[in-house]
């Protein structure tokens, strides 16, 4: 614990983070009306975290991020840090590329850094935007490792109509009490955890 925000991202900008965070909260509370609910749920102390959340649309990790006091580190597709301007902001609010056709070990080396130096972590369970009804709520085994291999705390969000923002509809974002982690025991521990949060987060969209 104790490392600084800029050794884990030298781009890190403190006033680019916390502009756009306000900026987009009050783009989301103005245009979608959002209601938030279980900030109490949020752990105060610093310390690793997970959120875990089931993803419709490209809004949801700012949407999150607009909401969540403390500064978290996401993961964006790889593609988007080669749009100009896009990928030189998205640096420079935490956000890292991934690489969602291959194992990226880059990637999970970044996540448990992260995680290790007390820094909370956006992570989608379903590996990425799911619209198909017949492909969400299959999770898969990242968020278990991780969270037993840095011992961090998992809060499930559940998000509500952010896939219908076209038509303004009303978006609702849940937070989820803890979830401690399991034992680093191996993979099925690994999946078995991750299916857990997953069902917590349908409950959450309920």
């Amino acid at each position: 614990m104790g490392v600084e925000i800029s050794a884990l991202n030298p781009y890190y900008s403190p006033f680019l983070y916390h502009w756009g965070q306000r900026v987009c909260w009050s783009f989301f509370r103005t245009m979608w009306r959002t209601e938030v609910r279980g900030l109490e749920n949020i752990p105060q102390e610093r310390r690793a975290i997970i959120f875990a959340s089931n993803h419709r649309s490209f809004i949801d990790p700012p949407l999150i991020g607009s909401i969540v006091p403390r500064e978290i580190f996401y993961f964006a597709k790889e593609e988007l840090f080669g749009i100009p301007f896009v990928g030189w902001y998205i640096r420079r609010v935490n956000s890292f590329p991934a690489r969602r056709s291959v194992h990226d070990v880059g990637a999970f080396k970044t996540a448990l850094a992260v995680l290790h130096g007390g820094y909370p972590l956006l992570l989608f369970p379903e590996g990425g935007r799911r619209l198909d009804p017949k492909k969400q709520w299959v999770a898969r085994a990242g968020v278990g490792m991780l969270a037993a291999k840095t011992q961090a705390l998992v809060v499930p969000i559940g998000l509500t109509n952010t896939d219908q923002i076209g038509h303004f509809a009303k978006v609702r974002v849940v937070f989820g009490k803890p979830m401690h982690p399991p034992q680093d025991e191996g993979g099925q521990t690994y999946q078995d955890f991750t299916n857990q949060v997953m069902v917590r987060i349908k409950e959450l969209c309920q």
